[in-house]
Order: C-alpha cells, then sequence, then structure tokens
C-alpha cells in the first residue's frame, strides 16, 4: 500500500506542475484504488495508461503556455514554483523524490510511527503543492515574488505550521499515553484549511485582494500613527514587510520544528530504538532552511541576499536527503527488506512483514508521565511567537541593519542558530545536558540549576540577585563604549531614540548570550551564598551547609 501511496502523492505533484491535467487525476485516483492487490482490475489500469498516453501532448503544449507567460514576468521570485529556471529552483524541484523515499520509510509498519505524527509530515506535501499556484498567481497577477504578497504568503506558510503542529501532537501524544489519538478528526481538519487557502488562492485575485494585502487582515497589526509614536522606532514600516500574522506563522513554524526534533529524539526512548536520533540528526537542514528564510524576510526580502534563497532551497534537498537516509535506518532496524518494495507481495503477516532487523519494532513502547500538559506546552509556544514576531517586526524599524543588507551578516545569522541546535543535541547525546532539555546551550557545570539555589533559602536567593543585578550594572556601561567605538559618540538615551534603540538592542542580545553562562551565574551564586549568609543575613542557621561537590 506503500507504493500506492507515492503513486497518488506524485500524481497530485506532477498536477501541481502541470504535467499532468486535472481531467486526468479525476479519473487516475478513482483507478488508482484499484492497485489494491485483492481487487485489481487489469481492464481498468490499461485504461489508465491509455488515458494518459492522449493527454501527454496536450499536458505539454499547457506547460509550454504557462512557461511563456512566467518568463515574460521578473525572475527573481522566492516560491517553489517560480524558481525553475535558476539554482534555486533545481534544489527544490530535485528534493521532491528523497521526500517521497522518506514519507515511505517512515512509514514502513513495523516503526510504530504516530498516525497523527506520520500524517503530519505527509500534510508537509500540500504545503509543497500551495506554493506552486500561489508563486504562478503572485508572478502572473501581481508582478512580485509570494514573499512580497503577504495575504497568500502566510496562507501557504500557515499549511507548513499545521502540519508542524500535527507532527508535535502526534509524538507527544504516542510518548506519554498508551492510547493514541485518532488521525480521523484531524486529517479532516487539515484538509479542511488546505480546501479553504485553495478558494481563497483562487478568489482573492478577482475580489480585488492586492498584492500587499496582509494575510488574515492583518489582525494584531499596529497602527502606523502608534508604531510612529513609538520611542524607538527611526524608519518606516516597507510595504513588503510581513505582517504579523505572518510573522507568527513563521516564528510557530521554527518553534514547533524545534519542539518535533526534540520529540523525535525522546521517540527512541520510548520505542527502544536509537535510530530515530538520526531522524532528529535528519531534520537539522531543514531548521536551517527555515532560519534562511527568516533571515531573508528581517531583511525585507533585499535582492542583495537573494543566496539565502538558493542556500533555503539547497538546505531543502539536504535535509530531505538526510531525512530519507534516517528513515531507511529506522526501517531497516525494524526488519524492512528490499523484497517489501514489491506491493504485490506477501501480506504484513508474510515473511516480508518479519522482524530481521535490530528486533526494536518488537519491544513494547515505553510510555512516561508527560512534565507538562499539551496545553501548558502550546501557551508556552504561543507566547514566544507572539513576542517574537513582535519583537523583531516592530524591534528591527530602530535599527539601521534590515534596511542595509548585508550578507555577512545574514549568512551568521543563518549559521548561528542552527549551530546552536546541534550543539544542544550533541550535548544531549553526550549526556551533558542539563535539566533543561535538548536547547540547553551552556558552559560549566550544566547540571545545576535555580532548585540547587533555593535548598539555601534567603542566602541562595540574595546571593543569585546580586550575581543578576551585577550583569545589569556592567551591561549599560559596555553598551555604551561599544556604542562609542562604532559611532564616534557616547549616546544621548534621553534625547536621541537611535542611541537608545542601539543600547537597548546591544543590552538585549547580550542578555541572550548570557544565558549560556547561567549555570556559570548560578555557581557564582552558590559560591557567594556563605558569605551573604554570614556578612548580610547575619549567620540564620536554618540554612543548611554548602554541599561539596557544588563548590567543585
Amino acid at each position: 500500500m506503500s507504493f500506492i501511496y507515492l503513486a497518488a502523492t506524485s500524481l497530485l505533484i506532477g498536477t501541481a506542475y502541470g504535467f499532468v491535467p486535472s481531467s486526468f487525476v479525476k479519473n487516475g485516483l478513482q483507478n488508482l484504488k484499484m492497485m489494491d492487490p485483492s481487487i485489481i482490475d487489469v481492464t481498468a489500469m490499461t485504461s489508465v495508461v491509455e488515458s494518459a498516453s492522449q493527454v501527454m501532448q496536450q499536458s505539454s503544449d499547457q506547460m509550454q503556455h504557462l512557461v511563456s507567460n512566467i518568463e515574460a514576468q521578473p525572475s527573481n521570485l522566492v516560491s517553489f514554483a517560480d524558481q525553475g529556471q535558476n539554482l534555486a529552483g533545481v534544489f527544490f524541484q530535485a528534493s521532491l523524490l528523497p521526500y517521497l523515499l522518506f514519507l515511505y520509510f517512515l512509514s514502513f509498519r513495523e516503526n510504530r510511527i504516530p498516525d497523527v505524527g506520520n500524517f503530519g509530515f505527509q500534510f508537509i506535501l500540500l504545503f509543497v503543492v500551495s506554493t506552486i499556484p500561489s508563486g504562478i498567481i503572485s508572478k502572473l497577477t501581481y508582478g512580485t515574488s509570494l514573499a512580497n504578497v503577504d495575504w497568500l504568503h502566510g496562507g501557504a506558510e500557515l499549511l507548513l505550521t499545521v502540519a508542524n503542529i500535527m507532527i508535535v501532537w502526534g509524538f507527544k501524544e504516542a510518548s506519554t499515553k498508551p492510547e493514541q489519538p485518532s488521525v480521523g478528526t484531524p486529517r479532516a481538519i487539515c484538509l479542511g484549511i488546505f480546501a479553504l487557502f485553495i478558494a481563497a488562492m483562487a478568489a482573492g485575485p478577482s475580489l480585488g485582494v492586492e498584492a500587499h494585502s496582509a494575510f488574515l487582515f492583518g489582525v494584531g497589526d499596529l497602527p502606523s500613527s502608534t508604531v510612529a509614536a513609538l520611542p524607538w522606532v527611526t524608519h518606516e514600516d516597507p510595504i513588503n514587510s510581513l505582517s504579523i500574522p505572518t510573522w507568527i506563522i513563521h516564528f510557530s513554524s521554527v518553534i514547533e520544528y524545534l519542539v518535533a526534533m526534540d520529540l523525535v529524539w525522546k521517540y527512541s526512548e520510548v520505542t527502544g530504538n536509537e535510530k530515530w536520533k538520526g531522524l532528529t540528526w535528519g531534520m537539522l537542514p531543514l531548521h536551517a532552511s527555515g532560519i534562511c528564510a527568516c533571515t531573508y524576510h528581517f531583511f525585507y526580502n533585499s535582492s542583495v541576499l537573494q543566496l539565502l534563497v538558493t542556500m533555503q532551497a539547497g538546505f531543502t534537498l539536504l535535509g530531505n536527503l538526510t531525512c530519507a537516509i534516517a528513515a531507511f535506518r529506522i526501517a531497516q532496524s525494524n526488519g524492512w527488506k528490499v523484497g517489501d518494495l514489491n506491493p504485490f507481495g506477501k501480506s504484513d503477516e508474510g515473511e516480508s512483514g518479519s522482524i530481521t532487523g535490530d528486533g526494536a519494532a518488537a519491544m513494547p513502547l515505553a510510555i512516561s508521565e508527560p512534565k507538562e500538559s499539551t496545553l501548558v506546552l502550546a501557551a508556552k509556544v504561543s507566547a514566544l511567537t507572539l513576542f517574537l514576531a513582535y519583537a523583531v517586526k516592530y524591534g528591527e524599524l530602530g535599527i539601521n541593519l534590515p534596511f542595509e543588507p548585508n550578507l555577512i551578516v545574514g549568512l551568521a545569522m543563518v549559521f548561528s542558530i542552527p549551530a546552536v541546535t546541534a550543539f544542544s543535541f550533541y550535548q544531549k547525546s553526550t549526556g551533558a545536558e542539563g535539566e533543561g532539555g535538548a536547547f540547553n546551550f551552556s558552559f560549566g557545570n550544566s547540571n545545576l540549576s535555580m532548585d540547587d539555589v533555593k535548598k539555601y533559602g534567603v542566602a541562595g536567593t540574595v546571593a543569585y540577585v546580586l550575581t543578576e543585578l551585577a550583569f545589569w550594572i556592567v551591561a549599560f556601561p559596555v553598551a555604551a563604549t561599544a556604542l562609542y567605538k562604532t559611532t564616534g559618540h557616547w549616546p544621548d538615551v534621553i534625547n536621541e531614540t537611535a542611541d537608545r534603540a542601539a543600547v537597548l538592542g546591544f543590552i538585549f542580545a547580550g542578555a541572550n548570550v548570557a544565558r549560556a553562562f547561567v549555570p556559570v551565574r548560578l555557581g557564582a551564586a552558590l559560591a557567594l551564598a556563605p558569605w551573604v549568609d554570614e556578612n548580610i543575613l547575619r549567620g540564620e542557621k536554618d540554612e543548611p551547609p554548602l554541599d561539596e561537590s557544588l563548590e567543585q
């Protein structure tokens, strides 16, 4: 049945590109159902082949007409479909086959992948398909790129967010509950969202929706007068800037994908199969691809940074390849054999379904109690997404960097975030991560936490407050000095909004870098606790003595 799935998916993508006419799909999909070996109708299959042969010339003419129309428009575009004449288009198109192989191996019956999570990976194909007509509409109707048509851009990206939600939900539920949720209702909801976007895409231009109309009517966007009154704002919001809903969609996709990587990693413990950790590593280039897109949008889709679009496509191709390899290793460890490629082979109860690999599929799932509910996780992701969306959209109006695109800075942004993610999983693989989970990039004893500080009561709390105050006392002079070295003048944070924004931005960046040294700061607080107890709290005796291991 996996063969049937791949055939149907390939037919869908072929239709989206125009290689296969819609009339063929309507008849062909019905006939594809007959490919089940128990009810195959040879006559019907022959009819499908003959029908395909008759329409090939017709399809070729349609494609030539479409290409001639597209070539008449600007070529500097950012969608899956409108990159066909450059390297990014080659990478995007080449990435389809590896992803289909990834889905095939991932869906192997003995892998015990959660149904909802598996559907999430499959639903990404509909996101890919949606970028094709939306890119063509952006080009032929509005004469610009999909990245600059906010209502189409946000709608297409929404499908990716929905897919990631399904992946996260599926793996989280499978890891913490003995009974997995049914995929029926989530599938219907997701397909309904896809249908709504297709309908909106078809009707939008005829209803007068403009190129820069905001996705979801720009709900959440601040009025222009309010934005102009913000104390740090020194630039006007460009017409092609992403709306708040579209930024929310982008950041939620990135965050959800990180959570999905962590849950896939933990699924190795649930199944007792370490090969699942390889899939997390395989997903890393796709994470980098998402960072490329966000970085490109941060610089308002500047043509100076067109390399980022090519890199996004390259990371997509690389990620689909590495995910396919990882899924193959998972399936092989669970008994997949070359004979399973035959869709008309023996049934699941036959030899082809026997376990001949590592035997991991025979082990019971090790369900564990969730550390937090799905609702709490959703609330955290939503809060972080909202914060990032507003901070980036309106925060970047107070700095010059987005309006003076620099490829070096862009590349640094693209590589730094995936590098931190990779290092966090490296820590996890070596057992060096702390209680913070996978995303704990730190120096020093990463096993330290606020619980260790709280053990020392008031003395520990006061010591921690003092160490944090020390950071902020140092942060402002350092930021002011950095501005002086850069611009040649000391900051005037009272009268100059640009100076104020620069200093606050430097401190914000420093605070995030300092997060990497949280264990060091906690260690400093623990070391300071005895002095605080003796000299500030005057030796209260209800505090326990310092643990020698913590002093070390």
